[in-house]
């Protein structure tokens, strides 16, 4: 069951809500949003229920020994992250993913790893344990928190109208991105990665570098959106995952605003305790690089996923050691570096494989032979619909939307027009799906 699908947003959604607000007292409340989250679950991967469960247990269980034993904790540690990690890289070798595994198994991860470095970070109520690792607005695709960010929801949370309006307006355009701009992008993109290496050009070739880092932009991010908008609507305060990466100003500022919570991850559990900065420019670029490695890794076996990581490691390593990262702050060549960089970055990401990620940069950089193939993609695919909602796109890809937030809350204009907005796109939304074209998320199949 996707965010975006009909059973989700008028029968799963509404129900849940209605339920919720019936029920009495917090507990009562937990235990409605836990059995929605395993409901929710299943309804989108039914065979993995057992995998999830199992690690809820499993994890719960290791959190008890650590917060009991006195000697042998790190060993005990050790084995239970090595377990996680071989787990997830099996379930990518074997190429058959339980849905949302790299995530859940992440946030458990990090269970076991905080309540290791503080007992104060652990809990001895079950149910606290399956509540965090199964919450379903986040489940599939984050964004990813601590334990101790979101325990303190479990026992006093409000979820007051103006909160429920903001809940609500802020789903709504997660949903919006999804639907209608992701979508847009995605159709063209599909049709550049489809076509054989000798019918690119250098206009498809960046028709489809460009689309393609606006969908997963706006596919991404609108999940994300939507996320914080169900957090907010059952009391719960969600990390905002992106902030606005396609204006950084160098690899190292892309990172710290695209997925913000799976960067915030390794570094708190990888990076820094391989040394961090702390050891020299030389030793921070080779840390930089294993973190880089491992991201490509956490998004799949494949080579096309490792070698990305590897290019984004590579240019963050070179502004550690040349001091680049920090020059190219407010200098609009470091924008359009960083943006150069995350595009063909995300080329290779795309790519079914080396082969096509090679001809693609090839034709991105030399295809200046115009080809009939190439050429129909203008002329049969491209319309007024599609190139308004590109535009669109590229213009939200700045920070534009908060700009006029802000203007029209000085003006008291900003509750009417918020809500008609609201609507508005909702009901593009419905009609969006009823055409049939919704996709399911891309962050889902890792």
């Amino acid at each position: 069951m996707e965010f975006g699908s009909a059973t989700f947003l008028f029968a799963f959604l509404p129900l849940l809500l209605i339920a919720y607000h019936l029920v009495p007292g917090t507990r009562g409340k937990n235990a409605c949003i836990i059995f929605a989250s395993l409901l929710f679950y299943a309804f989108g991967d039914l065979r993995h229920v057992p995998v999830l469960l199992g690690s809820v247990v499993f994890h719960y269980a290791a959190g008890l020994l650590l917060m009991g034993l006195a000697r042998g904790r790190r060993a005990l540690l050790a084995a239970c992250v090595t377990l996680d990690v071989a787990a997830l890289l099996g379930f990518k070798l074997a190429g058959h993913l339980p849905l949302g595994v790299s995530f859940f198994t992440f946030q458990a991860i990090s269970y076991v790893t905080d309540l290791y470095r503080d007992r104060k970070n652990g809990s001895r109520n079950f149910f606290e344990v399956l509540q965090y690792i199964t919450f379903f607005p986040q489940i599939v695709s984050g964004p990813l928190m601590k334990f101790s960010e979101i325990r303190p929801y479990f026992t006093r949370r409000t979820a007051a109208a103006a909160q429920t309006a903001s809940g609500l307006r802020r789903f709504t355009v997660g949903l919006a991105k999804k639907l209608l701009l992701s979508s847009a992008a995605a159709g063209l993109a599909d049709a550049v990665f489809a076509l054989a290496p000798g019918a690119l050009d250098i206009r498809a070739a960046w028709l489809g570098a460009v689309c393609y880092s606006l969908q997963l932009y706006f596919d991404f991010s609108g999940y994300s959106d939507m996320a914080v908008g169900l957090g907010r609507l059952f009391g719960f305060a969600l990390p905002e995952n992106f902030r606005y990466p396609y204006c950084a100003s160098s690899v190292t500022d892309f990172w710290r605003r695209w997925h913000i919570s799976l960067s915030t991850w390794f570094r708190d559990y990888l990076y820094i305790p391989l040394g961090g900065n702390r050891r020299g420019r030389l030793r921070t670029a080779f840390n930089k690089l294993a973190v880089f490695l491992a991201t490509g890794l956490w998004h799949g076996a494949g080579l096309n996923f490792i070698l990305w990581g590897l290019w984004h490691g590579l240019w963050s390593a070179l502004e550690t050691l040349t001091g680049a990262g920090k020059k190219l702050e407010k200098r609009w060549y470091g924008h359009v570096y960083a943006l150069l960089v995350a595009v063909l970055g995300f080329v290779i990401f795309r790519a079914s494989g080396a082969a096509q990620a090679g001809g693609m940069l090839a034709a991105m950089f030399c295809g200046f032979r115009l080809t009939r193939e190439s050429g129909a993609i203008f002329t049969h695919l491209i319309g007024a619909k599609e190139l308004f909602l590109l535009a669109l796109g590229c213009v939200l890809c700045t920070p534009v939307a908060p700009k006029l937030q802000g203007a029209l809350q000085k003006r008291g204009l900003y509750e009417p027009v918020s809500l008609m907005f609201t609507l508005a796109l909702f009901a593009l939304c419905v009609l969006a799906m009823v055409g049939g074209s919704f996709r399911p998320f891309i962050y889902a199949q890792f």
